[in-house]
């Protein structure tokens, strides 16, 4: 089985084209049981929403792991909306749940709430996403991964796609970032950006940056107004996959081949966009593991029993981007 740090190397194998790849609507049903008599612990949890493919297997890993773990889970769908995180999160303080978690739309906001839910007794845990607040005794953990991380990674893989396509000279680069204000969008811009400043301050510029929101639809308005303004963009880094694939939707409908005429770098790892890269479109994939759910519960279970757990817990390694490419290319060897 392949290591996930080597996937980058392996996956060139997979690609068609020699591409490469590295790295509010509430459900409120019980999901587990505790078996034995004893009361099952009730998790209130607060989604984003449903904006892209990482996000639906976010949303499976932590329904199937409260179910594993005879978790009662209540579950929300906030629509992409912070105001219905927030109207969820009242909901459940209302209902007198064990544990909250939920992952922020957006950094900032959320003192009010998380106040009156330490008033309670209730803890929080936030999940994927990280906030700014002026009282860090207001959540208790982050389950999570490193974002700022996965922006260096994604300029340092695009050193190579960028060698392996014979470029020379200075890069004009496109951004998709994702949803304004979510922790997501600002941290892989700043890891990504401090690797061009530290070592490519004279050939790389961002030529245009502009969120289309982590969905397929935004990131084929985003990338047809880029190309109206910059026609002779070289680079396209998006924050996930799903805007990258809506940009190649536009940049084909501009009569440009994505992935040569405009090299294209892209961060989750999802089926869909491994299919993109078989075929030449996407260059490559940062892998970023929505698989939370099991280290979620057991961080909730923690929490629920007066553990300490440690302040940032970080997503462990999985097979998840290897079973997508799987999924994806089901005929190649592994």
């Amino acid at each position: 089985m392949l290591n996930r740090r080597n996937f980058l190397t392996a996956a060139v194998g997979v690609a068609a084209a020699g591409t490469l790849a590295a790295c509010a609507k509430e459900d409120g049903n019980s999901n587990g049981s505790s078996g034995g008599g004893s009361k099952a612990l009730t998790l209130g949890f607060a989604q984003v929403g449903s904006e892209s493919g990482w996000r639906t297997a976010n949303t499976d890993s932590v329904k199937s792991a409260a179910k594993e773990a005879g978790i009662n889970l209540k579950f929300s769908d906030a629509q992409q909306k912070p105001e219905n995180q927030i109207s969820a999160i009242r909901s459940y303080i209302a209902q007198g749940v064990d544990v909250i978690a939920f992952s922020p739309t957006v950094v900032k906001g959320w003192d009010v709430v998380l106040k009156e839910a330490k008033a309670k007794n209730i803890p929080v845990v936030l999940t994927d996403r990280s906030i700014e607040t002026s009282d860090d005794s207001l959540y208790v953990t982050l389950v999570g991964s490193d974002f700022t991380d996965e922006g260096r990674r994604a300029a340092k893989i695009l050193e190579k796609v960028l060698e392996k396509a014979g470029h020379k000279g200075a890069v004009k680069i496109a951004q998709l970032e994702g949803t304004t204000g979510s922790a997501p969008a600002i941290e892989r811009a700043k890891g990504f950006k401090e690797v061009m400043d530290a070592e490519h301050k004279d050939d790389w510029k961002i030529v245009a940056s502009q969120s289309g929101d982590f969905t397929r639809a935004g990131g084929k308005q985003v990338m047809s107004a880029f190309l109206q303004s910059n026609p002779d963009i070289d680079v396209l880094f998006a924050h996930n996959d799903d805007m990258g694939l809506g940009a190649i939707q536009a940049i084909e409908a501009a009569g440009k081949k994505p992935g040569k005429d405009i090299l294209i770098v892209t961060i989750d790892g999802v089926k869909d966009g491994f299919v993109a890269m078989s075929e030449g479109k996407i260059n490559a994939i940062v892998e970023c593991n929505p698989l939370l759910g099991p280290q979620l519960m057991d961080v909730v279970k923690k929490v629920k029993n007066g553990e300490k757990v440690e302040r940032w817990v970080k997503t462990k390694e999985s097979d998840f981007m290897q079973d997508q490419a799987k999924a994806a290319l089901p005929d190649r060897k592994y």
